[in-house]
């Protein structure tokens, strides 16, 4: 049994003021409320209280009431739709990061390999950069303790490298040709991330841009590269939103806006009463309101990746190719609450300019079906064939020129685009698996650093070749990591692992922009996208 601990008064208290204000943060702002409503969430809050107070003095264990308060708040938010969550106060920074375009840390993009932390690249301007931390590098110790060889997350990196701006922290380094460890004491700073992972042009006219979620700098990225790729002549765009999860709403809108004419419908929202109903138009001169465009999409795009491609769609403004999107039409509100932690509060639905609600069907009582539900379209065969994929037509609308859309789950591309497995082996995966590939390519540019350092990048494109001998080590680094080789599946995927190693290794030697115009070249909704620019010119009337 374990020791029994007694709190102070004080610090019982203070995780019951944490459930009333999550309790009440539910329910205040249902401004159109009957007063014996406010009677009844007066006393289910009570009786709430009344139990935990009862749990904390006279329960036979110890027990964490933080903990218990926070599985019961989980709990119940469970009984509402997906998406409204509540994340407690030790995820609260990391979960804000990935939105917030900045986070305050040493500055490098890792991977973990066999319990290694790895470093794929130091970013660009950063602390880790300056002091001298290199691709392929691997972290033994942070400030003194051993990282390497145990059990470790991305949580657990994070909690270690990321800090205070002006705090420090100790790094020892494992460098290939080096027989001791290094230290580098690096000074946390302010680390720009980045949502627009690149942006080139494929040839003389077409643009590419690859938009990988909607955070606060994602739009001013976005136009930073569109201005670029016009000055480079662009004339026509694809646009990719493919596993892209979303994130702001309105860095979405201001997107839309730069394709679309003044005045056209966005998106707009429907709220409990009228506090949270608003519409959104397109305002002024866009950055590329005439020239054809192709927005790829697939199973992964959701939410803000929704609302762009169902706009541009309704409008007739482009094509969208690839397939049917994730299905998210709810609007979250951010609450923060008095201890830190926050609740993501569900306080609308959006729905596309002809009307269509994205949202996928979900059901409370039945939770597990809406996350598995990528798994059955899978089942069914909707990701291979288009016809698997049926639509009530009761959810029937049209474009502004009278195509017909659906609506009631995701948004369904204009040209759709199989998945292909052709490449795809037990042995494929089992690479990927055991992170075989990453690890090969950071080795191999570590060895090869001077003489890639040499080369520009188009010349690297074009005429860097993946050699027999490297494929021969990769193989040894796979048997040596507990993969069975199999001859015939390995020839089976083989053009798709030369793929990928030419393109880590491009992405450790020029970051993601050497990366994707590689890697690209196995993505079958990018390469069938290159032939349809004359159909997105129909759609705008070209």
């Amino acid at each position: 049994m374990e020791k029994r601990i007694k709190n102070k008064a004080s610090q019982i208290k203070i995780p019951l003021f944490i459930a009333l204000a999550v309790i009440l943060g539910i329910f205040i702002g249902a401004g159109a409320a009957k007063k014996e409503n406010s009677t009844n969430i007066t006393g289910t809050y009570m009786r709430f209280l009344e139990i935990i107070n009862y749990i904390d003095r006279d329960y036979v264990d110890t027990v964490n009431i933080d903990d218990l308060v926070d599985y019961s708040i989980t709990q119940m938010l469970e009984k509402l739709d997906p998406h409204t969550s509540y994340i407690a106060k030790k995820d609260v920074d990391i979960a804000r990061s990935q939105l917030e375009g900045d986070f305050e840390g040493i500055g490098i993009e890792f991977n973990i390999i066999k319990d290694t932390i790895y470093v794929v690249a130091p970013i660009s301007g950063g602390p880790s950069e300056a002091v001298g931390l290199q691709a392929g590098d691997k972290i033994v110790k942070v400030d003194g303790e051993i990282v390497a060889g145990k059990v470790i997350t991305n949580y657990d990196v994070f909690k270690k490298l990321r800090g205070k701006k002006g705090t420090k922290v100790v790094v020892s380094i494992k460098r290939k040709g080096q027989a001791k460890l290094l230290d580098y004491t690096i000074i946390r700073d302010k680390i720009p991330t980045y949502s627009v992972d690149a942006y080139y042009m494929i040839d003389d006219k077409s643009g590419y841009i690859k938009v990988n979620r909607f955070a606060a700098n994602t739009y001013n990225e976005f136009s930073a590269a569109m201005k670029e790729l016009k000055a480079a002549g662009m004339q026509q765009l694809i646009l990719d939103l493919k596993d892209n999860p979303g994130g702001y709403m309105d860095k979405a809108i201001r997107m839309a806006d730069d394709f679309l004419e003044g005045n056209r419908m966005i998106v707009y929202t429907d709220g409990k009463g009228a506090k949270y109903d608003s519409e959104h138009k397109s305002t002024g001169a866009g950055e590329f309101e005439k020239g054809a465009v192709i927005v790829l999409i697939n199973e992964g795009s959701a939410s803000a990746s929704e609302i762009v491609s169902g706009a541009l769609q309704d409008n007739d403004r482009a094509l969208i190719v690839g397939r049917r999107s994730f299905g998210k039409g709810l609007v979250q509100m951010p609450i923060p609450l008095t201890d830190g932690s926050e609740l993501r509060l569900t306080i609308s639905r959006y729905y596309t300019p002809s009307g269509r609600s994205i949202q996928k069907h979900y059901d409370s009582k039945h939770s597990d079906e809406y996350n598995t539900e990528l798994l059955k379209r899978y089942e069914k065969g909707e990701y291979f064939h288009a016809d698997s994929i049926k639509f009530d037509d009761s959810l029937k609308y049209k474009t502004t020129k009278g195509r017909v859309v659906y609506g009631g789950g995701g948004i369904m591309p204009d040209y759709f685009v199989p998945r292909d497995t052709s490449a795809y082996t037990r042995y494929l995966s089992d690479l990927f698996n055991q992170n075989v590939i990453r690890e090969y390519t950071l080795n191999y540019y570590s060895n090869n650093k001077a003489k890639l350092s040499k080369m520009e990048f188009a010349d690297y494109k074009k005429n860097f070749q993946i050699t027999e001998s490297m494929m021969t080590e990769l193989k040894a680094l796979a048997a040596k990591s507990g993969v069975k080789h199999n001859e015939k599946e390995y020839n089976i995927s083989k053009e798709y692992i030369k793929n990928n190693v030419k393109a880590y290794i491009a992405r450790s030697a020029w970051g993601a922009k050497g990366f994707y115009p590689i890697y690209n070249e196995t993505d079958e909704i990018y390469m069938k996208s290159l032939g349809l620019f004359d159909e997105a010119k129909k759609i705008i009337g070209q």
